[in-house]
C-alpha cells in the first residue's frame, strides 16, 4: 500500500509530512522514557524482519492481485506503539530512499496509512481490547486478525481521501473505494494471520518481551541475545532466498489503480515539487523496485503483471536488495534508538550532575 507521488497534490503531501513528522516526534519523546538495553537491539532486529518480511507478496485468489504484510501490529504488540512507529518510519523511509518503494513526497502519507493507524488506533483499541491483559493462543488470533483488518481498513481509506483530496480524476471516489476496501480485506484476513503466527511463536519461546509491551510489565531480566540472533537468521533468509518465491501480481493499491483508472501507473508531473524529490529518489534509488538498475525483472512491485512470473524467480538483484535493505533498516532503527537513549541519559545526567554510573 505503498503511494506514489503521482497520487498526491504537494498540499496533500506536505500536510502528511507535517502531521507525520509531529507524530514521530511525539513518539520519540514518550520513547525515551522506556528504552532500555534490550530494546533498542530488538527494535533494529524487528524493523529487519518487517522490511524483509513485506518483501513477500502473497497472492490473494481469484483476484489477480496480491499483497503483504505492514507490520504495524506486529511491531506494537512486540515493541508498544510509539517504538513501532519510529520502527515503521525508519522501514518507509529506507524503502522510499534506497529501493523507490513509494515516493518521497508521498512518505508523510505512507507514514500515517501503514504506521499511524495500526499502532495509534487498532493496536490499543483493538488488539488490547481483545487481549484484555490475559494472553491465550485465541485471544492473539482474534485480536491480530481484527486489529490488522481495521489497521488495513482504515489505512486503505485515507488512500482514496488521500488522492480524492488531492484532485487526482482518474481515481473517482466511489469506483476507488470500492476496489480498495474489499481487496485489502482479503489481504488484512492473511496478515492477520501472519501476525498471530509471529506473535504466538514470540509468546512460547520469549513471553518476557510480550510482558514489557504488551502488559506494560518489567520483564524478566533474561538476555535476549539468542532470540535475536534467532530472528536475525530468519530475516536473512527471508530477504536472500524466500523473497525469490513472492508473487509478482500487483499489490492490492496497484491492482486497485489499474481497474479504477485502465491504467497501471498514472503520469507525474513534469515540474513543481514532486518532480524535484522524484529526481532525488532517482539519485538515492541505487536498488530500484528491489533489484539492479540495468535489470529487467518481470514486473512485480509497482508495475502491473499480465501474467504470474513461475516461482522461484530466483534472481541475485532481489537478493542482494533484500540483504543490503535489511542491514540499512536495523542500522538506521539502532541509531535512532541510540540518539533518544544518549540524549534520555545526557538529560539525566544534567538533573543529577552527582550521579555516576
Amino acid at each position: 500500500m505503498h503511494m506514489a507521488d503521482a497520487l498526491i497534490s504537494p498540499a496533500v503531501g506536505a500536510t502528511m509530512w507535517a502531521a507525520a513528522g509531529g507524530l514521530i516526534v511525539y513518539s520519540a519523546h514518550r520513547l525515551k522514557a522506556e528504552l532500555d538495553e534490550r530494546k533498542v537491539p530488538l527494535m533494529g532486529v524487528l524493523g529487519a524482519f518487517v522490511f524483509a518480511a513485506q518483501m513477500i507478496n502473497f497472492t490473494i485468489p481469484a483476484t489477480g492481485s496480491s499483497g503483504h504484510i505492514g507490520g504495524g501490529i506486529i511491531l506494537s504488540i512486540l515493541l508498544g506503539p510509539d517504538a513501532a512507529l519510529i520502527t515503521i518510519a525508519s522501514i518507509l523511509t529506507v524503502q522510499a530512499l534506497f529501493f523507490a518503494d513509494g515516493g518521497l513526497l508521498a512518505l508523510g502519507c505512507n507514514i500515517i496509512n501503514i504506521g499511524f493507524f495500526p499502532c495509534f488506533v487498532a493496536y490499543p483499541l483493538i488488539f488490547r481490547k481483545i487481549v484484555d491483559d490475559r494472553l491465550t493462543r485465541g485471544r492473539i488470533l482474534a485480536g491480530s486478525v481484527a486489529s490488522v483488518v481495521v489497521g488495513l481498513q482504515l489505512g486503505a481509506l485515507a488512500v482514496v481521501l488521500e488522492t480524492v483530496g488531492s484532485g487526482i480524476s482518474e481515481l473517482p471516489f466511489k469506483a476507488f473505494v470500492l476496489l480498495m476496501q474489499p481487496i485489502h480485506l482479503a489481504i488484512g484476513c492473511v496478515e492477520g494471520l501472519i501476525t498471530s503466527a509471529v506473535v504466538s511463536f514470540v509468546w512460547k519461546a520469549r513471553p518476557e518481551i510480550l510482558e514489557m509491551a504488551t502488559l506494560a510489565g518489567p520483564g524478566t531480566g533474561r538476555s535476549t541475545k539468542k532470540f535475536l540472533a534467532s530472528l536475525a537468521a530468519v530475516t536473512i533468509l527471508l530477504a536472500g532466498f524466500l523473497s525469490w518465491f513472492a508473487s509478482s501480481r500487483p499489490d492490492g493499491l496497484e491492482w486497485s489503480i489499474e481497474r479504477a483508472a485502465g491504467k497501471s501507473e498514472l503520469a507525474e508531473a513534469p515540474h513543481g515539487l514532486a518532480a524535484a524529490l522524484g529526481r532525488v529518489q532517482n539519485m538515492t534509488a541505487f536498488l530500484p523496485d528491489y533489484d539492479f538498475r540495468q535489470s529487467q525483472k518481470p514486473a512485480g512491485r509497482g508495475v502491473a503483471a499480465a501474467a504470474p512470473a513461475a516461482a522461484p524467480a530466483v534472481n541475485v538483484g532481489t537478493s542482494v536488495a533484500g540483504l543490503v535493505g535489511t542491514a540499512l533498516t536495523l542500522g538506521l532503527v539502532a541509531l535512532v534508538s541510540v540518539i533518544l537513549k544518549t540524549r534520555t541519559q545526557d538529560r539525566a545526567a544534567r538533573q543529577n550532575p552527582f550521579a555516576r554510573s
